[in-house]
C-alpha cells in the first residue's frame, strides 16, 4: 500500500474537515498565499494545502501560540515537511507554551521515519534534545534511521553533532567498525571513524598503526573499493606518507594480484612524497611508468594523469627540485 493510498483510506474513515468550516477557527481571517499581480509561474495548490496554509499565515502572522495553532503545524507538516517557517514558528510555539518535549521527540520518530533525508526534520530534533539536554535515546533513534539507510547523510550529520555536544564518543569506533563491517563501501562510515578519533584521541603513532592495519585488512577485502583507499590518505595528512614503509609493500603485493587505478594512485602519492624529500632515479622512472599506466587504465582522466606526470617531470627535470 502506497501513502497515498494510506492517505486515502484515513479520509474515508476520518474526512478532512476545512478550516474554513470549523467552528473554532471562525474567529480567524484566512490569508490567501500572495504570489503578486504577474505571477510567472502559479503553483496549482490543492484546495486543502490552500486551506491549511491560508490559516497557518494567519496565525503566524499575529503570532498565536496555542494548542490549535501548534495542531495546525501538523497539518502544515504533512503537507510540506520541509517548510522551515512552519517548522520554527512550532518551535516558537512549544517554548511559549513550555510542551512536554517528550511528547514532540515521540512525534518527531514518525515524521523523520516517513522523511529521513529532509533537513528541517532533523534540525528540529536537534533543536528538541537540545533543550531537553538529555541525549539518551538518540543513538537507538539514529541506529533505527540507519538500519533503513545506512548512508542518511542527514542521521550521520546528526550523529557528529550529538557526539560532539554531549561527548558520546564510547563505543564510537566498534559502531564505526561493525558499519564498515557491514558495508566495506560505507564512506559515510569511514568519515564517521576519521572524525572520533580526531575529536578524541588524535592519531597519535598507536592508534595510527591500529588503523593502518584496519584499513588493509578492509582494502584486502575489495580492492577496488576507494572509501578506505581515501581514509589511508587521511590518515597521513601530518605524516608524510612514504615515512611508512610498510603501505607500499602492502601496495606493490597488491599491485600483482589485482591492478587498479586506487593502488596505482596510492603508489604515486607514496612515491611523490619520497622524492619531495630526496630525489631518486628509481623512484622518479617507476612513478612515470605508474602514470602511464594509470591514464591507461583510468581513460576517463587520462588528460589529469598526463597533466601530473608533466608537472612531475618539470619539477625534476635536472634531478632536483624546481
Amino acid at each position: 500500500m502506497t501513502d497515498s493510498d494510506s492517505d486515502a483510506n484515513f479520509d474515508i474513515v476520518n474526512p478532512y474537515i476545512f478550516y474554513k468550516d470549523r467552528d473554532e477557527w471562525k474567529d480567524v481571517q484566512p490569508i490567501p498565499q500572495n504570489d503578486g499581480p504577474h505571477a510567472i509561474v502559479k503553483i496549482a495548490y490543492s484546495e486543502k494545502f490552500s486551506d491549511i496554509f491560508d490559516y497557518f499565515r494567519a496565525v503566524y502572522q499575529k503570532e498565536e501560540f496555542s494548542d490549535r495553532a501548534l495542531s495546525l503545524t501538523k497539518d502544515a507538516i504533512k503537507q510540506n515537511p520541509a517548510n522551515y517557517t512552519v517548522w520554527q514558528y512550532r518551535r516558537k510555539i512549544l517554548k511559549a507554551m513550555n510542551k512536554d518535549l517528550r511528547d514532540e521527540l515521540k512525534y518527531l520518530n514518525d515524521v523523520i521515519l516517513d522523511n529521513p533525508k529532509n533537513y528541517q526534520v532533523w534540525f528540529h530534533r536537534q533543536a528538541v534534545v537540545e533543550w531537553l539536554n538529555d541525549p539518551s535515546e538518540e543513538k537507538d533513534f539514529i541506529d533505527a534511521a540507519l538500519r533503513e539507510d545506512s548512508k542518511n547523510y542527514h542521521a550521520w550529520q546528526y550523529r557528529h553533532w550529538l557526539n560532539k555536544k554531549f561527548s558520546l564518543w564510547d563505543g564510537e569506533l566498534k559502531f564505526t567498525e561493525n558499519m564498515i563491517r557491514n558495508d566495506v563501501r560505507n564512506n559515510s562510515a569511514w568519515n564517521h571513524r576519521y572524525y572520533v578519533i580526531n575529536s578524541t584521541t588524535g592519531f597519535n603513532p598507536v592508534v595510527l598503526d591500529r588503523e593502518e592495519k584496519l584499513t588493509m585488512s578492509f582494502i584486502e577485502k575489495a580492492p577496488s573499493n576507494e572509501s578506505p583507499w581515501s581514509y589511508l590518505r587521511g590518515l597521513h595528512l601530518v605524516e608524510p606518507i612514504h615515512k611508512r614503509p610498510g603501505l607500499k609493500n602492502f601496495c606493490t603485493r597488491l599491485a600483482k594480484e589485482n591492478t587498479n587505478m586506487h593502488i596505482l594512485s596510492f603508489m604515486v602519492d607514496i612515491n611523490s612524497s619520497s622524492l619531495e624529500e630526496t630525489f631518486d632515479t628509481t623512484i622518479y622512472d617507476e612513478t612515470l611508468r605508474l602514470l602511464d599506466e594509470l591514464a591507461s587504465l583510468d581513460t576517463i582522466r587520462r588528460k589529469y594523469w598526463k597533466f601530473i606526470k608533466d608537472s612531475l617531470i618539470k619539477k625534476f627535470e635536472d634531478g632536483t627540485i624546481n
